[in-house]
C-alpha cells in the first residue's frame, strides 16, 4: 500500500539543511501500515507558496520511538538505494496532480486539507503509478547526497581534522553547507570524548555481544556508533551513540540497520540485535 505524505515546509528545509534522514516520524499509525518496499511520496510547499513533490522514500524499515517523542511514536525508514529526494526550485505547482489521485484534498489551500493525522494518507495503486510517471524527469535534490559513513567515523574517531576536511572538501557541491560545517568544525572535536566515556562506562564491551577486549586484551577495540548518522543530521552526543565491537558495527552500516527504540536494539535482515548492555538514555 503506498502512501502519499505532506510534508511541512520547514521540516522539509531543516531536514536538508542538517542531514537529510531518509526517515519520517508520525503520530498517525497509518505510517505503519506501509508494506516493506512500498513507496511514500512526499510533497511540500515552497517558500513562494507553489506545492512541490519532493521525495519518494522506499520503505525498508519501520520502528518505534520513545514513549512521548514530540513527533510521534512511528518511525518510517527508505531504502538508501531506492529512495529518492526531489529539487524543489524550478518545480511547476502539482496542487492539480495531487487532487487528481483518489484521497480527498479539496479546500482552497492544498495544505490545509493533510493538517495533523492527515498529514499521511493511502493513495491506490493507480495513484502511484500518476506520480511515478510524473517523478521521471524531476532533477534530484544534491542536499539530500550522504558522505562515506564508515570512512567518516573511522576519521572522528581517530581525531583527524585534517582527514575529515579533506574529506568533506573533496565532496561534490550541493552538499548541506550547515553538515560541512558541522562535520569539519564541530565533531571532529567532540567524538574522541564521547567514545571514552562510553568505554568507561562499559568497560570497553560491545553492548550488543559483550564481547570484552579490554578485559581479555587490555587494548579498547570496540567503538562508537551513531544511532542516527552524522550525515544525516545526528547529533554528536552521548544520547545519539552506542559503544560496539568492529563486526556489529560494520554490519550495521553495511545493511543501513535502523534503531527500534521500543525493542531497544538493530533491525538487521529478518532479525534485531538487542543491546544486551544499556546504562544509559539512548535518544531519537
Amino acid at each position: 500500500m503506498p502512501l502519499l505524505y505532506y510534508w511541512r515546509g520547514d521540516n522539509y528545509a531543516r531536514d536538508l539543511d542538517f542531514g537529510t534522514a531518509y526517515h519520517l516520524n508520525q503520530a498517525n499509525p497509518l505510517l505503519h501500515e506501509i508494506d516493506l518496499g512500498d513507496s511514500l511520496w512526499a510533497f511540500t510547499r515552497r517558500r513562494d507558496g507553489v506545492y512541490v513533490l519532493v521525495a519518494e522514500l522506499v520503505a525498508s524499515a519501520k520502528t518505534l520511538n520513545p514513549k512521548g517523542y514530540r513527533y510521534g511514536p512511528y518511525r518510517f525508514w527508505g531504502d538508501l538505494r531506492q529512495s529518492r529526494y526531489f529539487r524543489a526550485d524550478g518545480q511547476p505547482d502539482v496542487t492539480m496532480l495531487i487532487r487528481s489521485l483518489s484521497i480527498r484534498a479539496g479546500g482552497d489551500v492544498l495544505g490545509r486539507a493533510f493538517q495533523g493525522h492527515a498529514a499521511v494518507r493511502r493513495i491506490s495503486e493507480a495513484d502511484h503509478q500518476l506520480l511515478t510517471a510524473y517523478a521521471t524527469k524531476l532533477p534530484r535534490e544534491p542536499r539530500a547526497r550522504l558522505v562515506p559513513e564508515e570512512r567518516l567515523e573511522a576519521l572522528l574517531l581517530a581525531g583527524d581534522e585534517e582527514a575529515v576536511a579533506v574529506l568533506m572538501r573533496d565532496e561534490e557541491p550541493g552538499l548541506a553547507e550547515e553538515r560541512r560545517r558541522y562535520l569539519t568544525t564541530e565533531a571532529v572535536r567532540r567524538d574522541r570524548q564521547h567514545v571514552e566515556a562510553l568505554r568507561d562506562l562499559y568497560d570497553g564491551r560491545c553492548q550488543i555481544c559483550e564481547w570484552a577486549p579490554r578485559a581479555r586484551y587490555g587494548a579498547d577495540i570496540c567503538e562508537g556508533h551513531h544511532v542516527r548518522w552524522l550525515s544525516r543530521g545526528g547529533d554528536d552526543a552521548l544520547a545519539n551513540m552506542v559503544l560496539i565491537c568492529p563486526n556489529h558495527h560494520r554490519a550495521i552500516h553495511r545493511v543501513d540497520a535502523p534503531f527500534d527504540f521500543a525493542a531497544g536494539g538493530f533491525l538487521l535482515g529478518e532479525g534485531i540485535e538487542w543491546l544486551s548492555l544499556n546504562r544509559h538514555e539512548i535518544a531519537a
